[in-house]
């Protein structure tokens, strides 16, 4: 098992990487306080791991399950009062702590239930997807989604810890594989141009689910993660950085209806994007560009925007993004390869043509 922690003073909690730890009682006892626990998950993860979970802790909790709908159009308010109701009815106090069992969008949810339950009780990730184990789990970004833009309504509420079982990607299909592959790309384009490479050699390996590499991906990501929120935990600056791609994605995601694109694949479209942008203004180079479609495409992943998307539905989109200031959209762009910054200055002619381009790429495609 490997361990890493997320600084934030008193509010700091560790992350816990390794196969079958979801079964290593001590991990959960150190974080749990009182004795009621709450497992929130939902329908597809419910028959692979609840079972052994309530098992794990029912001889020393009050051990109630709230089981949900899956998937992200689910991720909404009306699913977040199932949660609020199932922690009413078995009459849950504020010493309770919520585990979320499932991916990003159980962990987005009972997250954002745990901070709102009784103004605050305590929860533990338990994320059983790759792109909730490397990025939704850690950093504290809890909320739902509205219909007119993806993750407006949440709040910033930290985890007692992390526990990330990477026998749980054993059970995942290949598309949710792919779309967590994406956040782990991320990290490598970025912060951390090594990692990047060492990505572009390994990731056959990596798709294969090889277990030494795959260990080793997942606690680069969060390594990488952990040390951006130490430094801004609410986004008031450098955090922004890991919504690289995000800002288009999420416009793609809003666009096509919750659920259709994965966020990964989302992200993936967008990330090609920025990077475009990006080298258009000089920054990376035209073979960096191809290098980054190369490592997505071999993760499976998709380059172009949707097809039948247009130009008008991104700019309506991506203004109601919660990084706009000011009536200014602001993007998270790349200053090379392994550095980026979030910045409203980039010429808006190169800001068209790399949308317009893209979108008759993907239209002729």
């Amino acid at each position: 098992m490997r361990t890493l922690t997320v600084d934030l003073g008193d509010r700091s909690y560790p992350i816990y990487i390794g196969a079958g730890i979801r079964k290593q009682k001590s991990l959960f006892a150190d974080a749990i306080k009182g004795k009621q626990v709450m497992i929130v998950t939902n329908e597809t993860i419910a028959p692979l791991y609840l079972d052994d979970m309530v098992a794990l802790l029912s001889s020393d909790y009050q051990v109630d399950t709230c089981i949900l709908a899956d998937g992200e159009k689910y991720k909404t308010l009306d699913t977040y009062g199932q949660i609020m109701t199932s922690l009413l009815e078995a009459k849950h106090n504020r010493t309770t702590t919520i585990i979320a069992l499932g991916g990003g969008v159980i962990g987005d949810m009972a997250g954002y239930a745990a901070a709102t339950y009784q103004r605050g009780v305590d929860f533990i990730q338990v994320p059983t997807t790759l792109l909730s184990q490397v990025d939704s789990s850690v950093g504290g970004k809890t909320g739902v989604n509205h219909p007119l833009g993806k993750n407006m309504i949440g709040a910033f509420y930290q985890p007692q810890a992390v526990v990330i079982d990477t026998d749980s990607l054993k059970t995942l299909p290949m598309k949710e594989l792919s779309a967590g592959m994406a956040e782990v790309i991320k990290y490598g384009l970025i912060c951390d141009k090594p990692f990047f490479e060492w990505l572009e050699n390994e990731i056959e390996a990596l798709m294969s689910l090889d277990a030494e590499r795959i260990t080793e991906s997942i606690y680069k990501s969060c390594e990488a993660k952990a040390k951006v929120v130490a430094l801004d935990e609410r986004e008031g600056g450098i955090r922004a950085i890991l919504n690289l791609g995000h800002t288009f994605g999420h416009a793609i995601e809003t666009e096509m209806g919750y659920g259709a694109w994965l966020h990964g694949e989302a992200v993936a479209a967008g990330m090609v994007l920025a990077v475009d942008l990006s080298c258009r203004m000089g920054n990376v180079s035209s073979e960096e560009l191809v290098r980054t479609v190369n490592l997505l495409k071999a993760a499976n992943l998709p380059v172009l925007p949707p097809q039948n998307m247009t130009k008008d539905a991104f700019l309506s989109r991506m203004i109601l993004d919660k990084k706009v200031l000011d009536g200014n959209l602001r993007l998270v762009l790349l200053e090379s390869l392994g550095d980026a910054i979030t910045t409203s200055d980039f010429p808006e002619d190169y800001f068209n043509a790399c949308l317009e381009d893209a979108l008759e790429a993907s239209r002729l495609n």
